[in-house]
This record gives C-alpha cells, structure tokens and sequence, in this order.
C-alpha cells in the first residue's frame, strides 16, 4: 500500500491507520480552526478537514510529489451549538451535564487529496449518540480518568464514556474520528486499494 500523510495529531485517527494496516507519516496542520459566520454547523467538520490537507500540500517541498494527504475533524452538535474540544476542565464539565441524559449528533468529515489526480474528494458521517442521565459523582470521576483531554465533546466512546452510553444510531467510528466505511469507499473510488489488490 502507498503511504498517506495524516493532517491530524489525533492519536485514534493513527491507532485507526495502524489496525488498517496503511502505511502514514503525521504532519501536523497549524490552522485557524475559527469559522466564518454563516456556515452552516454541518458543514464545519468539512470546512476544518479541508483546510487541514490545504496547509499540509502547501507545507511540503515544492518539488516533491504530492503523495495522498488525509484530514479528518470530528464535531459535536446538539441544540443549535457546537462541542468541540473543552478549553478546561470546567468546560469539560460543563460538556457532559449538557449531554446528560440527552442525544447530540456526531458528525465527522474527512478530506482526502490525489496527488496524481491533483483532486480533493470529502466524505462526512453522522452518529447519533445518547447519553444515560449522568449524576454529579459520575461525571466527577469520569473526569478524573483525563479521556476529557484533547477530544471533541470531552469524551472518548471506545473509553470508559461507554459506561454511561445508553444508545448509538451510527457507527462508533464516526465518533472515534475516521469513519471506516466512508474511509474505505473514499480510498476505493480513488484507486487506493485496502485489500492487496490491483
């Protein structure tokens, strides 16, 4: 398999790359990840995903051949507002009493560019997921583990988040942060092969 460059420092999103077993080398995209007013909330993931795999190509030697460059971001949405990463831990906190016995959509969006074809093509994947109703005790302790840290939402659902999970309308890799049937038939429709075949 030909090597992809990851425009993400997530750790899941490389554990993900690993178990597939394909080949990869992290760049990691210094971007702006602030939005314009007026983009619809849907539509940031994408947004973020692209400008991800623009600032990678743009990093890299002039001459170099443009290999394959993945971007993923990964949002949380619930009542018209958007979760991402917490500033804090009080944040954090603040995240999962607003998740507490409720359902907030999951939507991740990734960006992937042929070099050969010099093309950009986007796949987004929406996960429904809803929450036991969390008790102050709960999300204490939930929050002394540290899953909170660096993750959209201030959970992590392949963690100990799954306890208090009571449903998912999705899949559980749309959550993590790179869907793998979208991954897969995005990589398929551009001539990249996961399964060793030509």
């Amino acid at each position: 398999m030909e090597p992809i460059i990851l425009a993400s420092g997530s750790p899941r999103r490389q554990e993900t790359l690993k178990t597939l077993g394909i080949p990869f080398q992290v760049i990691i995209p210094e971007i702006d990840e602030s939005i314009s007013e007026g983009i619809e909330l849907e539509k940031i993931p994408e947004c973020l995903a692209s400008k991800k795999v623009e600032y990678v190509s743009k990093m890299l030697p002039a001459k170099q051949e443009v290999p394959w460059i993945l971007g993923a971001d990964t949002v949380m949405i619930m009542d018209g507002k958007v979760y991402g990463k917490p500033a804090d831990i009080d944040e954090a906190v603040r995240f999962l009493n607003d998740f507490s016995g409720k359902t907030h959509s999951v939507i991740t969006s990734m960006a992937l560019y042929n070099g050969r074809l010099k093309y950009l093509a986007t796949r987004t994947a929406r996960t429904e997921v809803t929450f036991a109703p969390l008790s102050k005790d709960e999300i204490d302790w939930y929050i002394s583990t540290g899953e909170w840290h660096n993750v959209a939402g201030a959970y992590r659902i392949q963690g100990f988040a799954s306890y208090f999970i009571k449903k998912i309308e999705g899949t559980s890799s749309t959550v993590v942060g790179l869907p793998l049937f979208e991954l897969y038939d995005m990589l398929k429709e551009q001539g990249y092969s996961l399964l060793g075949l030509e």
